[in-house]
């Protein structure tokens, strides 16, 4: 049950002095003017599946015209308070691993460093033929060059989260794709698509960041996600089998309030600010 009264002091009570892994949503990235796809008041949104993705052109198209205005927004986010927590708290001693699930790459450019990327980072590109990883901005100048000022053409557009934007199908026909520059074939973005698997090698890296919370009586803190899918929930689960204390900072229910020890229905900027500030103290005090 959320109980906002008292829900912060429970959970810094409870965090207190254990190591900490972190796992993190869409909702983290929220104060950084990156919409989420299930937080409260969020519109309905249907992301691109990579089984459409694969479909053909037309479908790449639309979403590399969307994705290319939304990208000339999402590369001028920047880190929030809740992101410069985690990594201040990484610097402090007591987060030892951090799983996302965003492909924004806040967490990176806040400092954190011991990150998963679960679900890949918007900012590279993959080819699906040869496997060649590029960096996002070299394509974004590649269609710029192929579509000189389509984003400007386009006007304020309502942004979707991932780094993509709404667009009418009339504005998309046009829009020229960029192909491989090795092998001619197509590209993604470097992230894991509705429909598609997470790789087994990152699972495996991030249930072992948890794991190695048992022995050394450590936490799980769950920041800005919804649990809806799989692929954050298992954690939590994996954590709660094990004995892992769990705390839940988000928005809005989830999936996972009925495994965690405390609840904070609250946001994440906030919350994460004011335990980094308690590590803080209570390394200055042991000091």
């Amino acid at each position: 049950m959320h109980e906002p009264d008292g829900a912060v002091d429970r959970a810094l009570d409870l965090l207190a002095g254990r190591p900490l892994v972190a796992l993190t949503g869409a909702g983290l990235s929220t104060d950084s003017g990156i919409p989420d796809y299930r937080g409260p008041g969020s519109p309905n949104r249907t992301p691109m599946t990579f089984q459409e993705f694969r479909s053909g052109a037309d479908a790449r198209r639309r979403y590399w015209a969307r994705s290319h205005v939304g990208w000339t927004r999402m590369a001028r986010a920047a880190p929030n308070a809740g992101h410069r927590a985690l990594a201040a708290l990484e610097r402090s001693g007591p987060l030892r691993g951090l799983i996302t699930q965003n492909v924004d790459g806040l967490h990176t450019e806040a400092g954190s460093r011991a990150v998963i990327d679960l679900h890949g980072r918007v900012a590279d590109v993959v080819c699906l033929d040869c496997g060649l990883r590029t960096p996002r901005a070299d394509l974004a100048a590649r269609l710029t060059a192929l579509n000189p000022g389509f984003v400007e053409a386009v006007g304020p557009a309502v942004e979707r989260p991932d780094g993509d934007a709404e667009l009418g199908l009339d504005v998309i026909a046009g829009f020229r794709l960029a192909d491989c520059t090795a092998c001619g074939g197509p590209l993604k973005p470097d992230v894991v698509f509705f429909g598609e698997n997470v790789p087994r090698d990152r699972v495996a890296r991030a249930y072992g960041m948890v794991d190695a919370l048992l022995p050394a009586g450590g936490a799980l803190l769950v920041a800005g996600s919804s649990l809806t899918v799989m692929s954050g929930l298992r954690f939590v689960r994996h954590a709660r089998k094990h004995g892992v204390p769990v705390v839940i900072v988000n928005r809005g229910a989830t999936r996972g309030d009925a495994l965690a020890d405390v609840l904070v229905d609250s946001g994440c900027s906030e919350v994460l600010s004011t335990l980094a500030a308690a590590a803080a103290g209570a390394g200055r005090a042991a000091g």
